[in-house]
């Protein structure tokens, strides 16, 4: 695929184009031009993929495990075969480096096998009950699901939204972001290619608050999975407990990262720093506010700094492009308030704090430093390429930092005290904390936060038992 695909829909099999619909722009954010024209959902769409949505989950809900591990595991293949087609998609579409894009499909990949295999251990269990009596523990798909997936993983959002309810046995509506289309189309393309049946799955696009309101008010949709801001995720979490929707809510995060006096100082940055700068900071799990011992801190600043200098930014799809545009306009705007807040409030700019060219959404890797508590970033997620330098010189004062904030998604801590380590994993408020690494998820392990990071899981058995309900039944 040289080229971009023409945009549609999907509903019942069918692939929608623009007709009389509105549209939207889908831009590449490196060169600022027009890749397509997407079709937005009108109110008779969204009716539509609600009917078919409710034939679907008859039909999915009295299919095998085998059928469903089968249809998994084959999108698992396609996806495979498509690895550079998607990934081009994905580069074009939201400009991440093609290297990144690449792993995103791999991702799929694992999720969708490890998912293939859940299918088939979803177990109930047998009560201990006096003789004549029998009393069962029973798990059911949970019944339509409504899937709003975000543009900063064009690629793995839409494989989580699709992978867990299609092997608990529902069917799912999915609209992932208007910048992003293609992409999501992609991944849903390789189910249906593998046996997916055309009414289990569809794909919708709109204006987020209508398509929103309009499928959390039909009582056929009785799961809500969000992943995406906590201003937005509170206000479909009060859409859906107008019918007591369940939900699934990954929501945004403010990454502390604890750096303690006993590390080697090089080896942290070199592992940080790319970490940092991953997918231009635009992801939720991104560490930002970096939380560095005292004695330290002086030799860490100077690093990261040198380190992000070397950084190079450039088209996604350019071999040599380490760190690609920001995926919207919206995102350098927001970088050149929350950095320039910082700096009037008497941070210390390291490095970057600049938008790059004069054409798409490009900004220089940035470092602050000796920012105060009151700035703006220190209490808004930046997401994007920006990372918060700050001295502590006590362990609890440390702690404190990392659980000041109402987020609580991910966390980072580097340190070779063993002991340290253990009060940390018992005392840091998150989801999920790394220890000496960055590697904080995987298909098998449960993803998501507490606090305002949201609720739920998604990936592990977690990720599908949450699109399952339990039924008690007792026999006398």
């Amino acid at each position: 695929m040289t080229g971009y695909p023409a945009l549609h829909m999907i509903i019942d099999g069918e692939k929608i184009s623009v007709g009389h619909r509105a549209t939207h722009k889908v831009v590449n954010p490196a060169t600022g031009e027009t890749l397509g024209d997407l079709p937005l959902a009108d109110a008779a769409d969204l009716d539509r993929a609600l009917e078919v949505a409710q034939k679907g989950f008859r039909i999915w809900r009295n299919s095998t495990p085998q059928e469903r591990a089968a249809v998994l595991q084959g999108a698992a293949r396609l996806m495979m075969e498509r690895q550079e087609d998607l990934a081009r998609v994905a580069t074009m579409e939201e400009g991440k480096p093609l290297s990144e894009a690449r792993i995103e499909v791999l991702m799929n990949v694992g999720l969708f096998n490890f998912y293939a295999g859940e299918a088939q251990r979803i177990y109930g269990r047998q009560l201990v009950r006096p003789a004549g009596m029998r009393s069962t523990v029973m798990y059911e798909p949970v019944g339509p699901v409504a899937a709003f997936s975000p543009w900063n993983f064009p690629l793995g959002n839409p494989g989580r939204k699709l992978g867990a309810p299609i092997a608990a046995g529902c069917s799912v509506i999915m609209k992932s972001a208007e910048e992003t289309p293609a992409s999501a189309l992609g991944v849903l393309q390789c189910l249906l290619d593998a046996g997916l049946p055309k009414e289990v799955a569809q794909a919708v696009f709109g204006v987020p608050d209508q398509v929103s309101r309009h499928l959390l008010a039909s009582p056929v949709i009785r799961k809500l999975s969000f992943t995406g801001s906590t201003v937005v995720g509170k206000h479909l979490a009060k859409l859906a407990a107008e019918d007591m929707k369940r939900t699934t809510m990954e929501l945004g995060g403010h990454g502390p990262v604890l750096v303690f006096d006993d590390v080697d100082v090089d080896a942290v940055l070199d592992t940080m720093v790319g970490h940092k700068y991953r997918n231009a900071g635009q992801v939720c799990v991104s560490p930002t506010r970096f939380i560095v011992q005292e004695n330290v801190f002086e030799r860490f600043r100077t690093g990261f700094a040198e380190r992000a200098a070397r950084i190079k930014v450039g088209n996604g799809l350019d071999t040599d492009t380490q760190m690609g545009p920001m995926a919207n306009p919206r995102r350098p705007d927001a970088m050149e308030r929350l950095i320039g807040d910082a700096v009037a409030r008497g941070a210390k700019l390291g490095a970057g704090g600049e938008r790059i060219g004069n054409q798409g959404f490009f900004y220089a890797p940035s470092v602050i430093s000796e920012v105060p508590l009151d700035a703006e970033i220190m209490n808004e997620e930046p997401f994007g390429p920006v990372a918060i330098i700050n001295p502590f010189a006590r362990e609890d004062d440390m702690i404190a930092e990392a659980n000041r904030l109402p987020y609580g998604l991910a966390a980072y801590s580097w340190t070779n005290d063993v002991k340290r380590q253990r009060r940390l994993m018992r005392e840091v408020e998150t989801g999920m904390l790394g220890v000496n690494t960055t590697m904080i998820g995987g298909a098998d392990s449960p993803f998501g936060g507490v606090k305002w990071s949201g609720h739920g899981h998604e990936d592990g058995p977690e990720g599908l038992h949450a699109c399952l309900v339990a039924k008690a039944v007792h026999e006398g």
